[in-house]
């Protein structure tokens, strides 16, 4: 029978010479798989009727009202702001693929 090797982390060559990488500081942090996974729902599901709503509003240039929809739905101000601009993308695509 085989000896198991140690675990790998904790080494004392490397990047982070024994260092263990702490759970804390992954956490979070997108994988391929999910970003994938939801690129796929979006793609299939649509927008939500707030976003719909907040691409309106940036269509007739209502942006500060637009940030506020957004804040209102997400919660906090930063993602608000990040939803915004995503939504700001979305209707450039739509635009070049109008094109």
């Amino acid at each position: 029978m085989a000896k198991e090797a140690p675990a790998r982390t904790g080494l004392t060559i490397g990047i982070n010479h024994g260092h263990k990488q702490r759970v804390s500081r992954s956490k979070g942090h997108l994988s391929k798989r999910t970003a994938f996974v939801r690129d796929v729902v979006k793609e299939v599901a649509g927008l939500a009727p707030y976003e719909r709503r907040v691409i309106e509003l940036l269509r007739n240039s209502r942006d500060k009202r637009a940030r506020k929809l957004a804040k209102k739905r997400l919660g906090t101000f930063g993602r608000a702001k990040r939803k915004v601009d995503e939504l700001q993308r979305v209707i450039a695509e739509a635009r070049r693929a109008g094109h």
